[in-house]
């Protein structure tokens, strides 16, 4: 895809400084100690933009375009774009299928490495209204834009920053204007846009330069445009997990560290946007307390999983019998929503112009596997007690804002009681993240043969973890939070029966 190359380069996070407004990020003193580190990391909280795109839980990538037309995953800037007629093209089919399969937001590729624009710029000839699909008047992104409207879903777009055929690319003055200007047709011309996704492919221009991408301006861009906009993966509000595979790590930190030497740029009380550049991000450990004692300042980072339906990310006819299993696709979920990610699946509409029925199949299947896992949460079948905690019975489905522990106890142990055995192979989690992400290990038990015994562990909450094991039998139950880096709390906890789930090693 786009982000092998040089997906580091320039990858800077952009934060409102204004401590009225939001507590994502902290700077790190030199006598702080690192019991004080931990209580700031603890503290640090989700930008209302970013809270409601961790709530999305799934985003839809539809990559369309001249690729679509040439068989490539990258064009070169050179094609003949006469080629480009969809003749059956249906945005509201593309948004319908994602939503009926349970996708909150969509981004079209508005503009890829290649150049070719799916909206008519004022800016370059290389663009749909040059193109035979609706004798020149058409305008991709506007029905992207007016069916996300219709279906009541979320609208995003991706503008690659490396683009192959313009004449400007690589001198970086005017090129970066000429991307200011297509970028403010799209954040001006097509309503609300709710993300905007760049990554950081970066190659040289016909100058044989690279290209120097004006990132800051671009966010600042997008800000007074489009302030509720979260900007991604190369950017200030989201950042790409590491991999293509849609999967998180075990221990997944929305607190990261930043470099030291950047949090001279905080403004205190300051309205404008102030750039950090984070540490690379594509390491196993991110946010422990032993990488952030070592921080000068931390930030609410969370991450973002991607992946394709299939092996390409742009349609291939041959493709069409190696689409994902609804199974696999479920597998997915688990490790990305499942870990304290944001999953976003890349469903490609095909030559007519609409998403084939191999893809929606899989979609259909996999969004009727996710219904009956967890349609019935076995947890509310439960009593919850513990003995440091408050409104215990948040966490059986009782009403409540969030359950949580007395005085400045990080540790519990919550003992659940049914009245009769249940069966269940899936654990799932939710901190309140409006309060910070805090847990650090729990374990679940249940009494067996006398004993309690571990079904499993975990180490990192966030929004959402879910585990699957070995279907269990029990009507007592323990779960015991044995670190948190503050008072731990929970808005959800569940116990679920997949009867589809293979049996876990």
């Amino acid at each position: 895809m786009r982000k092998t190359v040089n997906i580091i380069l320039f990858l800077t996070v952009a934060l409102i400084g204004a401590k009225a407004q939001n507590k994502s990020f902290v700077a790190i003193q030199p006598g702080d100690t690192e019991h004080d580190i931990v209580a700031k990391a603890a503290n640090i909280q989700p930008s209302a933009r970013q809270l409601r795109w961790q709530q999305l839980e799934l985003t839809a990538f539809f990559h369309f375009g001249i690729n679509t037309f040439t068989n490539k995953e990258w064009g070169d800037g050179k094609e003949d774009i006469s080629q480009f007629n969809p003749v059956d093209l249906d945005a509201g089919q593309w948004v319908k299928t994602v939503k009926d399969a349970g996708f909150k937001q969509v981004i079209i590729t508005a503009k890829h490495h290649d150049g070719f624009c799916l909206w008519p710029t004022k800016y370059t000839d290389h663009a749909i209204q040059n193109t035979p699909y609706k004798n020149g008047k058409g305008d991709i992104v506007k029905e992207v834009a007016e069916a996300c409207k219709k279906y009541h879903i979320g609208f995003g777009v991706y503008l690659s920053p490396w683009d192959r055929n313009s004449a400007f690319y690589g001198d970086s003055a005017r090129y970066n204007t000429y991307f200011i200007n297509q970028l403010t047709e799209l954040l001006t011309n097509y309503g609300k846009v709710d993300e905007v996704w760049f990554d950081g492919a970066n190659g040289e221009g016909p100058n044989g330069k690279k290209q120097v991408y004006a990132f800051d301006t671009w966010y600042k861009l997008i800000r007074k445009l489009q302030p509720q906009a979260v900007i991604a993966i190369q950017g200030p509000d989201v950042r790409w997990v590491g991999t293509e595979t849609g999967r998180g790590r075990l221990t997944e930190w929305s607190v990261v560290p930043v470099d030291e030497q950047e949090q001279k740029k905080i403004a205190d009380a300051s309205q404008k946007d102030v750039m950090i550049k984070p540490a690379i991000f594509k390491a196993e450990d991110l946010g422990s307390r032993e990488r952030i004692k070592k921080a000068g300042g931390l930030v609410w980072y969370p991450a973002e999983a991607d992946v394709s339906i299939r092996p390409g990310w742009f349609y291939h006819a041959d493709q069409d019998s190696k689409v994902k299993s609804a199974r696999e696709l479920m597998n997915i979920y688990m490790s990305s929503v499942g870990r304290n990610c944001v999953l976003l699946v890349n469903i490609p509409p095909n030559k007519s112009g609409l998403i084939s029925q191999s893809d929606i199949n899989a979609l259909q299947q996999w969004k009727a596997i996710r219904d009956k896992a967890f349609d019935h949460n076995l947890i509310n079948g439960f009593t919850a007690t513990c003995a440091n905690g408050i409104d215990n019975q948040k966490l059986t489905g009782a009403k409540g804002n969030y359950w949580t522990t007395k005085g400045n106890d990080t540790t519990a142990v919550i003992e659940l009681t049914a009245q009769k055995p249940v069966t269940f192979n899936m654990l799932s989690l939710q901190e309140d993240i409006t309060k910070g992400q805090r847990i650090e290990k729990f374990v679940l038990q249940y009494f067996h043969d006398g004993a309690w015994q571990d079904v499993t562990s975990g180490t990192t909450v966030g929004y959402k973890r879910i585990i699957a094991f070995k279907t269990i039998t029990a009507d007592k139950l323990r779960l015991v939070i044995a670190s948190s880096r503050l008072n731990p709390t929970l808005i959800s906890a569940g116990l679920f029966n997949d009867t589809e789930l293979p049996p876990a090693n």
